[in-house]
């Protein structure tokens, strides 16, 4: 940290009570080499090139990525151009945690809290949330470009300057901790609009996506219950592999807010806004006890003791209030539900996939027990003839017999024979439909 008190590398501080003027100047003054409003993405990229040499230039072109950069405090948004190092300095994360917002993690959802940033990583929203801006990866892709418009459109909305207002300039600069009271009640922070739109962006899209299943589901459902056909099966297969891959990537937003739910840490950890505020207060609580100190007589002590009593009383609030995340867990409570609703669709549509494949699998037993009990039919068929068969095929044989010397004996005998073999057949038949091997 630098000399000041809120003078922090590379960072904007949001103001403190103590020195507002001052404050506003440094903060205007500190943002202003960043991105001045008149510039683009491709001079902020162009002159961020020029500052560096040919080779560190090439290198960082190389692997610079565009961001979308959204300030907490103005609702000024604009593209640029970082490399990795540049993002690990500005928002003071590890590198692990960058590598989350990579290719390799594009399946997977996270919502990581550090101790200035939030690593956003649901379905195809990849972003680095601080308590004074938010950089999104990857702006312009089709998928990301309504969560964009929503950032644009509800942020100013949501989060209205009021030193701009006549009769009041100053003042909130001047008392963080008047924000930070009325703040929690009346307003979410910075950060936590920006998840909660993120939640609802994603939450959209994956319920939008159980709609489109679902409007293609039943039809194609009824339609196999009508004709079991190769066409029909393999469009029920897929339909079937696509809500099963949709079920898992609600189910995995669904576990990590569960997850968050379940930590009263984890969710106190993604107070960005509160914690920085709290940082602020210590540094002035430490300054003056500092101040109070330098008094070289023996009552020192006394004043020591005093100052450590008052810090001990003021930490002691703190830790009252960290545990405190009553927003947050209404706000996760939510879409957790909505997650849940989402995921219950996806489960009812499976149901009916599971009835409608017994409800086939039925008709196809049935129909095989059907060409059973016809086969069992025509073997029982074959027997009679092969018996006719038989007993023509022994008087085919040149053997002497009286019968073949008896005028008039052939259409008797051979009418004879035939009707004798009918007879087996039908109580062959009959014997089988008395076991129930064949139906009524």
């Amino acid at each position: 940290m630098g000399k000041g008190r809120l003078s922090f590398p590379g960072r904007f501080r949001r103001p403190n009570k103590n020195n507002n003027h001052n404050i506003t100047a440094a903060a205007a003054a500190e943002l202003q080499p960043l991105h001045p409003p008149p510039a683009t993405s491709e001079s902020v990229s162009a002159a961020a090139t020029t500052t560096t040499p040919a080779k560190g230039a090439k290198k960082k072109a190389g692997g610079s990525k565009l961001w979308l950069r959204l300030d907490g405090v103005s609702g000024r948004s604009e593209l640029v151009e970082f490399d990795k190092s540049a993002i690990l300095r500005r928002v003071s994360i590890p590198a692990r945690d960058l590598r989350i917002l990579g290719p390799v993690f594009s399946e997977s959802s996270n919502i990581l809290a550090r101790d200035k940033a939030i690593i956003v990583n649901l379905e195809f929203i990849k972003a680095i949330v601080t308590a004074e801006e938010m950089l999104l990866l990857d702006p312009l892709s089709q998928e990301v470009l309504p969560f964009v418009d929503k950032l644009r459109q509800q942020l100013p909305l949501k989060s209205p300057s009021k030193s701009n207002e006549p009769g009041i300039e100053g003042k909130e600069v001047c008392s963080p901790t008047v924000e930070l009271g009325e703040g929690l009640q009346n307003e979410l922070p910075f950060e936590f609009q920006v998840l909660e739109i993120a939640l609802e962006v994603v939450c959209a899209y994956l319920d939008s996506n159980v709609l489109d299943l679902e409007r293609v589901a039943y039809p194609a459902l009824d339609e196999l219950a009508r004709n079991v056909s190769n066409k029909n099966l393999e469009q029920v297969r897929s339909l079937k592999s696509n809500l099963t891959r949709v079920l898992a990537r609600v189910q995995k937003v669904r576990d990590e807010i569960e997850h968050l739910l379940d930590d009263d840490e984890d969710m106190a950890q993604l107070y960005l806004t509160r914690k920085q505020i709290q940082n602020q207060q210590f540094e002035a609580l430490y300054a003056g006890g500092n101040a109070n100190s330098i008094v070289p007589v023996e009552p020192n002590l006394l004043r020591s003791s005093s100052n450590i009593n008052g810090s001990a009383s003021f930490a002691t609030s703190i830790h009252s209030d960290n545990n405190d995340v009553e927003d947050l867990e209404m706000l996760l409570e939510a879409y957790f539900m909505q997650l849940d609703a989402t995921r219950n669709k996806i489960l009812s549509v499976r149901e009916y996939i599971d009835d409608t494949e017994d409800y086939v699998n039925i008709q196809l037993d049935n129909q095989r027990n059907e060409l059973i009990q016809l086969q069992l039919t025509l073997t029982i068929a074959s027997f009679a003839i092969a018996v006719d068969t038989f007993i023509v095929g022994a008087f085919a044989m040149n053997i002497p017999c009286h019968l073949f010397y008896v005028n008039g004996i052939f259409v008797p005998f051979v009418g004879g024979t035939s009707f004798g073999c009918f007879l087996i057949f039908l109580f062959v038949l009959g014997y089988a439909r008395w076991k129930k091997l064949l139906g009524s």
